[in-house]
């Protein structure tokens, strides 16, 4: 059967809900500069979709101060004018009945009000009496300013490195493949590889629910007549499988065996691209002791550690057949197609994540299958600024704006100039990461736990964490220990917080994303938030005046000035702390213009903000131009189209990690899970989402016709499996692990299809916490926790 690309958006919408939003009434709308009345009084204007790092643009319609329309934006490269079904149900997040209203401070077993006055000096005088024992825990939601303004605050204002977003558990390992291999992080290609591609290669990941306007790309160009072969290498049948002409199921964690076993077959038959590896790349391979550097290796060491991974002994490590790893060296191997690598949370959520981003990177590299249109490794992102603001913010522990680590000390002197704070303001030494931070807090002061306040912004740790009864449940009895949380809805966090802040929500504030694709995107307010909800990037302002006021030293510029001074048109100081004063300015395009100075570094040059006003998202680099204008960058590292490669030079990776504008392919052996199953625990756990749901739920749950399409989370069971159990379609069981356990009802065969020996569950439902169940283990480099591979067993309710 085939389709085109509007039919297969339409249809994944209708299998949940209809694509209309609600009607709902009134609030004041601030001047837009992109907004447009229509003849039914609808003022419409863009902005990107709230939800994942695709980054489609959506036009939102507004009437009597309410949300009362959404279109998906015809002018926006990223999706034309589609939208998936959380997309076009958007405007509904703003709507739930349950929202946050109002500052509450947790006294004995309930939480009672307090004026945002009393909250912002809570958190002052937590952080003034011990400033190094603060932490602040951000996301992949955070917009460019907020995150911005949250890293200023942290490290250069408290000197505290102790910030680290929900990323770190998405994306990290992503950073470090990126950085590893090229020395600058972030895709080299964009979404157009999607469209020239001949063979499209799904590492792990399921494009057709988690990234669908981009999957229907493809499905579009199936239904004009082109040809594209879709190889979808996964650990269960998903509906993206069902489009695909090669489906390889492989044994969780051999992924690695895989890609080395294409590296050994392009060798073996000569088909590996001799020139391309020679003018532009080197090897590595891991060092002892292990470093995110490795240690260089020659092509002929390389040879030697691939030569093992034969076709028959990657069937014997993954259970994928030997033919099958002959089909993916054959075509990597083949110059006259044009290949694309897509992968997520498969590859990135994974022990040896960073070792598969190296390793995906370096196959595409070793055959040549890079630098042109369609011939990419891209890895796709789950949040809408995953990489806008965590990534080239740079709010991770070790990391500061624009590519910088805290570590080098020039790095440190680049950003104390530029925030005019003095000199060593700035830690050396890198801060607890996320997994270690939530450890720490959950830790008694005297056994080592020297994290005692954490602030939580735009996300759901109670909840998305990992092996919660060890990461976030103690924290919650241990008296020292204060938890304050900005949310919008009430959460598993916010129930066992002891501050809560009422936040503003998407375009009930302005804001900035950056997508998947290294684009920029920007949006204005429209509609006023409910009671007394007010802007994040606005609380981490007042707060630093509030510690400004109590004297902290570190909230003064060199100049003796509050280090968040805004000044209007004018040159005069706008108390923006002052919520009153906080829209007398543009607060976002004054931090995003001095975060602009840090992006020439690692050549991620961005426009100024009004250019973003002005277009659907710009892809950096963006270079002014002769006339004036400014252009953005579809492909990096290659002379056609990078502004940054050397005349004459074809490809130049000119932040290689060697310094010789070279990339590095990397040999990574591979290794065995953390936890497999035995006797005791004998099935796979396998964690993830769905199309209905984004994340922990706390948006998409509050929609109602998403909320009625997937009302809670189940057990995808084997129909074997379920048999030898002796369990039926909807019967709750116990899902348990050694650390935990949650009851659902099982699902035989639904929307996906594990294999004999595995179970797959979301985790969008809150009450049902399966991150109860899951395992802490990480990459060693990347921090990044692997919630795809665990060891449980099911068990009937009660027995």
């Amino acid at each position: 059967m085939t389709m085109d690309r509007r039919t297969f958006s339409k249809l994944a919408a209708m299998s949940v809900a209809t694509t209309a939003a609600a009607r709902l009434a009134h609030a004041k709308v601030p001047e837009n500069p992109s907004q447009r009345v229509d003849p039914n009084g609808v003022t419409w204007a863009k902005a990107p979709c709230r939800f994942c790092g695709t980054g489609c643009h959506v036009q939102v319609g507004t009437r009597s101060g309410k949300v009362v329309s959404i279109a998906g934006d015809a002018k926006a490269e990223v999706n034309r004018g589609l939208a998936c079904v959380k997309g076009y149900h958007v405007g509904l997040i703003l709507y739930g009945k349950d929202r946050l209203t109002q500052p509450l401070l947790k006294q004995g077993d309930r939480h009672v009000p307090i004026s945002w006055e009393r909250a912002i000096d809570v958190i002052a005088q937590r952080i003034m009496a011990d400033p190094k024992s603060f932490a602040f825990y951000g996301s992949g939601q955070w917009t460019i300013p907020e995150g911005y303004a949250a890293q200023k605050f942290m490290k250069g204002g408290l000197s505290n490195n102790h910030i680290d977003p929900n990323a770190r558990l998405c994306m990290a390992s992503a950073v470090t493949g990126f950085v590893s291999t090229y020395g600058v992080d972030e895709p080299a290609g964009t979404f157009t590889d999607i469209d020239k591609a001949d063979v499209v290669i799904c590492w792990g990941n399921n494009p057709a629910e988690m990234h669908p306007v981009l999957f229907s790309r493809l499905i579009d160009r199936r239904a004009r007549g082109e040809k594209i072969t879709l190889i979808d290498i996964g650990t269960r049948r998903t509906r993206t499988t069902d489009h695909a002409q090669h489906y390889l199921e492989f044994k969780p964690h051999t992924d690695t065996a895989i890609v080395n076993g294409i590296a050994h077959l392009l060798i073996k038959n000569g088909t590996w691209d001799k020139e391309f590896v020679e003018k532009f790349c080197n090897f590595r391979a891991p060092s002892d002791p292990p470093t995110l550097n490795g240690k260089a290796i020659t092509f002929e060491e390389y040879k030697k550690f691939v030569e093992p991974y034969t076709p028959e002994y990657v069937e014997e490590l993954s259970d994928v057949p030997a033919a099958d790893i002959r089909l993916l060296g054959e075509l990597f191997g083949r110059r006259d197609l044009k290949i694309t690598s897509l992968w997520c949370m498969g590859v990135n959520q994974h022990t040896q994540g960073t070792a598969m981003n190296q390793m995906l990177h370096g196959i595409h590299f070793l055959s040549g299958h890079f630098g042109k249109p369609g011939d990419s490794p891209t890895s796709l992102t789950g949040q809408p600024s995953a990489c806008g603001t965590v990534r080239e913010v740079g709010t991770l522990a070790h990391a500061l704006p624009g590519g910088r680590v805290v570590a080098d000390e020039q790095h440190r002197k680049d950003a104390e100039d530029i925030w005019n704070v003095k000199p060593g303001s700035i830690d050396p030494k890198p801060g607890y990461h996320t997994v270690l931070m939530w450890e720490k807090f959950s830790t008694p002061k005297e056994q080592g736990g020297d994290i005692s306040t954490i602030w939580v912004q735009v996300t759901n740790p109670g909840q998305t964490l990992p092996n919660l009864n060890k990461l976030f449940h103690p924290s919650r009895k241990l008296k020292d220990k204060f938890l304050i949380v900005s949310d919008v809805y009430p959460t598993a966090t916010t129930k066992d917080a002891d501050l809560i802040l009422p936040s503003a929500l998407w375009v009930e504030k302005n804001g900035m994303t950056g997508n998947s694709e290294r684009r920029t995107q920007q949006w204005f307010k429209m509609v006023e938030p409910p009671g007394q909800a007010r802007d994040d990037v606005w609380q981490t302002l007042a707060v630093a005046r509030r510690l400004f006021d109590l004297g902290h030293p570190g909230m003064k510029d060199r100049d003796g000035n509050f280090i968040f001074d805004m000044k209007d048109e004018s040159g005069k100081s706008v108390p923006v702390w002052d919520f009153r004063r906080f829209y007398d300015v543009n607060v976002d395009e004054q931090l995003f213009n001095e975060y602009r100075k840090f992006t020439p570094y690692k050549h991620k040059n961005l426009a100024p903000y009004q250019e973003y006003v002005k277009a659907r998202g710009l892809r950096w680099p963006v270079v002014e131009q002769s006339d004036g204008s400014w252009r953005e960058t579809q492909f990096r590292f290659t002379e056609f189209d990078d502004p940054f490669v050397k005349k004459g030079a074809g490809i130049q990776f000119y932040h290689s990690v060697t310094k010789d504008d070279r990339a590095q392919i990397w040999f990574n052996p591979y290794m065995p899970p953390p936890e497999s199953p035995d006797a005791d625990y004998p099935l796979w756990l396998c964690t993830g989402r769905v199309i209905e749901h984004w994340h922990s739920g706390t948006m998409t749950m509050r929609v109602g016709p998403l909320r009625r399409s997937m009302p809670q989370a189940y057990v995808e069971v084997n129909r074997d499996d379920a048999q030898k159990l002796g369990i039926r379609d909807g019967e709750v069981v116990v899902v348990e692990s050694r650390r935990g356990s949650v009851e659902l009802p099982v699902w035989i065969d639904g929307r996906g299809k594990p294999p004999k020996g595995s179970v797959f569950v979301p985790f969008f439902d809150e009450r049902i916490m399966i991150n109860n169940v899951t395992l802490d283990a990480h990459d060693p480099f990347s921090k990044q926790p692997d919630y795809k591979k665990c060891a449980v067993r099911l068990r009937r309710k009660g027995a």
